[in-house]
C-alpha cells in the first residue's frame, strides 16, 4: 500500500506542481488578470481535477493488482487520502520555494487585488473596515508564519483531493472479486 501511495502521490503531485510552478511564472510576467483571477482559477482547480485523476487510478491498481481485486471504501478512501496527502504536500513545497524565492511580492499584489474588490463591491462602514482588516492579518499571516502559508496552500488544493478521493472510494469498492472468463 505504501508504495502505491508514494508512487501515485508523486505522480499527481509532479503534475500539480509542474502546472503550478510554469503557470504562476507566466502569470507573473504577465500585465495582470483583468478577470480578478477567474481564469487562472478555474485553470487551476481544473489542472487539479486532472492530477488527482491519479487518486483513482491508483486505488484501482491497488485494488485490483495488489488486494485480490476487492477493496472496501474506508481503505479505498484512506488510500486515495494518502495519495492526496502526498501530492498536496509537493504541491505546498513547489508553491514555497516559487513564493520565497521568486515571487516574493506576490502577496502583496493578490491582497491589494482582494483590496480593491472589496471597494468595488458597495459595502461601507464596519463591514469595510473588518474585510479590509481581515485581508492585512491573512497578508501579514501569509508572509510571517510557515504554519499559515503551509495551511493556506494546503486549504487552495486538499478539499479536491478529498472530494476527488471520496468519489473514488464510492465508484470503486468492491466486496467481492469479478470472476475472470478463462
Amino acid at each position: 500500500m505504501t508504495k502505491t501511495i508514494l508512487v501515485f502521490g508523486a505522480i499527481s503531485g509532479v503534475i500539480i506542481s509542474t502546472f503550478m510552478g510554469i503557470s504562476m511564472a507566466v502569470m507573473s510576467c504577465g500585465s495582470g488578470d483583468a478577470d480578478g483571477g477567474m481564469g487562472s482559477m478555474i485553470i487551476g482547480f481544473s489542472a487539479m481535477a486532472v492530477a488527482f485523476s491519479f487518486i483513482f487510478v491508483g486505488v484501482k491498481n491497488f485494488r485490483d493488482k495488489q488486494n485480490g481485486g476487492t477493496i472496501s471504501f474506508g481503505k479505498g478512501f484512506l488510500l486515495g487520502l494518502m495519495i492526496s496527502l502526498v501530492a498536496s504536500t509537493l504541491y505546498v513545497l513547489t508553491w514555497a520555494v516559487e513564493f520565497h524565492f521568486f515571487m516574493p511580492d506576490f502577496m502583496d499584489k493578490y491582497s491589494a487585488m482582494q483590496v480593491k474588490q472589496v471597494q468595488e463591491s458597495g459595502i461601507s462602514g464596519e463591514a469595510l473596515d473588518k474585510a479590509l482588516k481581515g485581508i492585512e492579518t491573512a497578508s501579514y499571516n501569509y508572509k510571517h508564519s510557515p504554519f499559515f502559508f503551509a495551511m493556506y496552500t494546503y486549504m487552495e488544493i486538499l478539499p479536491v483531493g478529498i472530494l476527488i478521493t471520496l468519489i473514488s472510494a464510492l465508484i470503486l469498492k468492491r466486496k467481492t472479486p469479478v470472476a475472470t472468463v478463462q
